[in-house]
């Protein structure tokens, strides 16, 4: 008896900020927009490189939100009072990708969450996602002290999935994160419309478009 073709892909690996929820971009302009900030404002702050020893520190759980509200604050001028909160404000679901997810893994394929986390006290980004119960593995960058790109972070969660490189999807908004996956072979795929990657993942996966 003929064996089937296993599939092609048996894990999927989707970023969070920006994948699972509204583009980050847009979040980010109307954040500038309620605190009356000139557009552009925050993307500086971020490029520069105090900024983005400010984020690399939060992401590895080095500094608190607490100190990172603070510090990041005085860069662009606003007041620190819970500024992550802020910040995320319009970070809502990406209810199309995560449809996508819930299909994959009824599919049989290994679904995980992979994010450069930004703290979960006292604002929780996370809450309301139910990401445990979603997806087969969840892995916070600040929980393992190790971050995207750091090829480490993608060594874990494919051992965590039981999953090969090769037969992995990763799903993200920096280039610069997919390129880190792709040299460990993972295919990369870049994430900036809701409803772009949720089709392509249809396609890629043999998902009916329910």
């Amino acid at each position: 008896m003929a064996k089937t073709a296993e599939p092609k892909y048996g894990g999927l690996i989707f970023d969070f900020f920006g994948v699972l929820t509204f583009n980050m971009v847009e979040v980010i302009s109307c954040f500038e927009d309620r605190e009356k900030l000139a557009r552009g404002t925050f993307l500086r702050a971020w490029a520069d490189p105090r900024g983005q020893e400010l984020f690399r520190q939060l992401e590895l759980g080095a500094i608190t939100q607490t100190d990172w509200n603070e510090r990041f604050a005085a860069l662009i001028g606003v007041a620190p009072d819970n500024l992550i909160a802020r910040y995320l404000h319009d970070a809502f679901p990406a209810h199309q990708v995560l449809k996508v997810a819930r299909q994959a893994r009824a599919a049989g394929i290994k679904t995980a969450v992979l994010s450069n986390s930004l703290g979960r006290e006292p604002y929780d980004p996370y809450a309301g996602f139910d990401l445990h119960g979603t997806f087969d593995e969840v892995v916070f960058s600040a929980e393992h002290g190790v971050r995207k790109p750091d090829p480490a972070i993608f060594r874990l969660v494919l051992d965590k999935l039981g999953v090969s490189a090769e037969r992995c999807l990763f799903v993200d908004d920096s280039e610069e994160n997919l390129a880190a996956a792709y040299r460990l072979g993972i295919t990369p795929l870049l994430a900036l419309d809701e409803k772009v990657v949720a089709a392509r993942l249809r396609g890629v996966l043999g998902l009916s478009d329910l």
